[in-house]
């Protein structure tokens, strides 16, 4: 009977046939029509620049994380902007903003002059990007200047390492000042009192450069509390940050015919998972983005980052996963009144300023999809009170019809939602089933049930109360009264419910939403967040819709990866003018794991896979996956009209598994 409970969710992978996706050849048109400015190379992108262009990128360590504005004027100089975030030296009000912040713009560098002239002009010609950012120029005609920028992994530093070569015939004279920058905070405006910001260099002097002769000048930029002192090796740094790098590049590894993908889903792996801080709360993933750091939110980390962790078997992600999770358990309350949207100051106060945001849902959600991929049973059982907290207090703020009431949603009154919205119902859908599949692995068989049930006449309230024509489309209305198209319509594929497959596709992908920085977040407002952009994609794989989907997923990799604003994910536009928030960056690493592989965690030790392959692939694989205490591959390839998945796990035979292309495979490792 609880089989069939369960197989009528008509989850994706669970009892449910999908349509293979019509054959194209023509899934890469779309992203031909960028102008790439970047270029792509083995395990990097570079510009070679021939005109004026600025960007920025953000990269981080434990203790502290750098902003990187930079590019070339008018001029075709060098424009350089250090901005440095310390998130643990916390400031008054200390509040979600409190990170210590301070720019380090270009003249905040070690001095030099060539054969006595000081005016040499820095010409940038080269940005090379790997995890570590490098900045190449031209001194005159004969000198190479080398920056290469670089977040420690564990220090409150940033360093830079400088390097003028002699390209020319001639001797060069270089002449080298010693860089020694320092500022003190008031007392009065750190938690901590006063804060010692520096900047400093180690070389210094006069150098004579032979032809095809180097010198080497490093530079560290830091905060610190007064008495704290690092003793820092800036190549060790650069060593340890390019160590660390190569290890999120040896997991979860991406292999397909597009290298565009490959090297997108890398860098997202990067970026998703440096933003964690060592705060006295414990290790705190944070958004980033110059704003919002030792700190978590029940979206950004509950529900977006942390079922990504256990994939990609990060050791610090996973911890920090069930550290956000028990510092959120800690709200729980006999009287159910809503737990926080955010923790913030490194764990020691809170921020509600939205009111409940279905906060809950996503953190239910998070939790038990987490709890699943985590494959460890003792963390998985003390997640069980905060799941079961989170679906309780979903279900008292249920109506008449069947849907759950929040203030509002994850935009938090951008953009209105109502008072039941589809997106706090979706999460709560979703919740129950991954529910139901953690409460069956733990013996609890008749909370599976009942869980089980509730999503059954959930998924059927949904349908009634959200289910619409929207703008001449057959998909759903995301409040009562709501009579524009909404991007987050792509929950219900998300959540596996393709009852309107047709009709919210063809309004995900239609002009009134689909705009050529992905998805707008309501027709007729050209704001977008990457993230409602990203569940999108999820949903269309999800629903077998994989060429359609690889289409549009390719043209947003080129976009982001090699146009004019790189090397990852953004947030949104206009607000926060494209910040690299990291947990979007695992949603796009979710687009794969969970949409183009379409990987459920169905147990501490099974899962469902169903690898759609494009038409135009014959082979991908996924290698290297670390969910459920595990290290193992999935392949899929081409044999004849069906395919073959292959699962290896490490150190056991290969499980070689036929396939039609349809019903998601059940695999028990």
């Amino acid at each position: 009977m609880l089989k069939k409970l369960i197989c009528s969710l008509v989850v994706a992978g669970c009892c449910h046939n999908l349509v293979f996706a019509k054959e194209s050849d023509v899934i890469g048109d779309l992203a031909d029509t960028l102008d790439n400015r970047w270029q792509l190379g083995q395990d990097r992108i570079s510009w070679q620049v021939k005109d004026s262009h600025e960007d920025h990128l953000e990269f981080s360590g434990e203790k502290m994380s750098a902003i990187i504005y930079y590019g070339s004027d008018t001029a075709g100089n060098l424009s350089l902007k250090r901005k440095l975030v310390w998130p643990m030296l916390r400031t008054i009000p200390n509040d979600t903003h409190a990170s210590l912040i301070h720019d380090f713009p270009l003249e905040i560098s070690p001095k030099w002059t060539i054969n006595g002239d000081a005016s040499v002009a820095e010409n940038l010609v080269n940005v090379e990007f790997d995890g570590v950012l490098t900045l190449t120029s031209t001194l005159g005609q004969n000198i190479i200047l080398e920056r290469t920028l670089s977040p420690s992994t564990n220090l409150p530093v940033l360093v830079e390492r400088l390097k003028f070569s002699n390209n020319g015939t001639k001797n060069i004279d270089l002449e080298l000042t010693e860089l020694d920058y320092s500022f003190n905070t008031k007392k009065s405006n750190g938690v901590y009192g006063v804060y010692h910001i520096q900047a400093q260099s180690e070389e210094s002097g006069s150098f004579t450069l032979t032809p095809n002769q180097s010198v080497i000048v490093n530079a560290k930029y830091m905060a610190t509390k007064q008495g704290q002192e690092y003793d820092v090796s800036v190549d060790k740094e650069i060593n340890k940050r390019q160590r660390y790098i190569e290890g999120l590049t040896g997991n979860l590894q991406l292999v397909t015919p597009d290298p565009i993908v490959n090297q997108m889903f890398n860098f997202s792996k990067i970026r998703a998972a440096e933003s964690i801080y060592r705060t006295k709360g414990g290790l705190m993933h944070g958004p980033g983005g110059g704003r919002y750091y030792a700190a978590i939110w029940a979206n950004d980390q509950a529900e977006y980052i942390n079922p990504f962790f256990p994939y990609l078997g990060n050791a610090n992600g996973n911890e920090s996963a069930i550290n956000s999770y028990e510092h959120f358990a800690r709200f729980m309350n006999p009287e159910y009144t809503a737990i926080p949207s955010s923790i913030i100051a490194e764990g020691i106060d809170i921020w509600n300023g939205a009111g409940d945001r279905g906060d809950c849902a996503m953190i239910a959600y998070g939790a038990s999809r987490f709890a699943l991929a985590n494959g460890d049973e003792k963390d998985a059982k003390s997640l069980l009170p905060l799941i079961d907290w989170c679906i309780e207090f979903s279900y008292r703020q249920m109506s008449k019809e069947g849907v759950i009431a929040s203030d509002s949603d994850e935009l938090e009154g951008r953009f209105p939602s109502g008072q039941y919205n589809l997106s706090t119902n979706m999460l709560t859908y979703g919740a129950l089933v991954s529910s139901v599949h953690l409460n069956n692995e733990l013996g609890r068989k008749d909370v599976a049930k009942g869980y089980a049930q509730r999503a059954i006449q959930l998924r059927s309230s949904i349908e009634r109360y959200f289910g619409a024509n929207v703008q001449g489309f057959e998909t759903y209305r995301y409040f009562e009264g709501n009579e524009k198209l909404r991007a987050w319509i792509a929950l219900p594929l998300t959540m596996g419910i393709f009852d309107r497959k047709q009709g919210t596709l063809d309004a995900l992908l239609s002009d009134k939403l689909w705009s050529a920085d992905g998805i707008y977040s309501e027709a007729g407002n050209n704001t977008f967040w990457d993230r409602a952009t990203l569940y999108a994609f999820r949903g269309i794989f999800a629903a077998g819709e994989t060429d359609t989907a690889m289409r549009y997923f390719k043209y947003y990799s080129r976009k982001r990866l090699l146009g004019e604003h790189v090397p990852y994910a953004v947030e949104a536009w206009p607000e926060g003018n494209q910040r690299h928030l990291s947990a979007e960056s695992a949603l796009y690493g979710r687009v794969v794991t969970e949409g183009i592989f379409g990987i459920e965690a169905t147990g501490f030790k099974q899962f469902s896979v169903a690898p759609f392959l494009p038409s135009s692939w014959n082979e991908m694989c996924l290698n290297n996956v670390r969910a459920f205490r595990d290290n193992f591959d999935v392949c899929v390839s081409r044999k004849g009209e069906a395919f073959e998945v292959a699962i290896k796990p490490e150190n056991k035979p290969v499980m070689r598994l036929p396939w039609q292309g349809k019903a998601a495979i059940s695999v028990n490792l």
